[in-house]
């Protein structure tokens, strides 16, 4: 995901939302196509809609009241994956500015690259702790002319 938004930052195209104004609905349509291509099932909450994936541990949120305020802090999408959106693993967080080609670029990415990811190869067998009476090896002694000692 983080790989997706440096590459779309790095292209310097697609700043299509004119800051200062609210985004319309052809913006959220556009930015969402990839959730709804996808089959991900969307819901309205009261100011908020809500894209997330079958096993809904993944999802993009577009707060409509944050939209109509574009000088305001508060975030307009949010882009998260775990427990909830409420308690995400993490959360990309972007403002009414955000071009909705970015935003589908990462729809696209979360649509088809969420999941548990590894990094490097992982064992099976739960690691377990060495037993307390383990003893360490000995350390090689180094540097010219150390006599060679006898390990008691």
């Amino acid at each position: 995901m983080l790989q997706e938004l440096l590459n779309h930052l790095a292209d310097g195209d697609g700043w299509d939302t004119a800051v200062g104004l609210a985004v319309d609905g052809k913006s959220v349509t556009a930015a969402t196509k990839p959730l709804v291509e996808a089959g991900w099932k969307h819901t309205v909450d009261g100011r908020f809609i809500r894209w997330t994936n079958p096993s809904q541990d993944a999802g993009v949120q577009f707060d409509v009241f944050a939209a109509q305020k574009p000088s305001s802090a508060l975030a307009t999408w949010t882009i998260w994956a775990g427990p909830s959106v409420d308690q995400p693993t993490w959360a990309l967080h972007a403002s009414p500015h955000t071009p909705a080609s970015t935003l589908a670029d990462l729809a696209t990415e979360l649509a088809h690259g969420t999941g548990t990811r590894h990094h490097g190869p992982r064992s099976s067998a739960p690691r377990q702790p060495p037993p307390a009476n383990a003893k360490l090896p000995a350390a090689a002694p180094t540097g010219p002319g150390l006599p060679a000692r006898r390990l008691r």
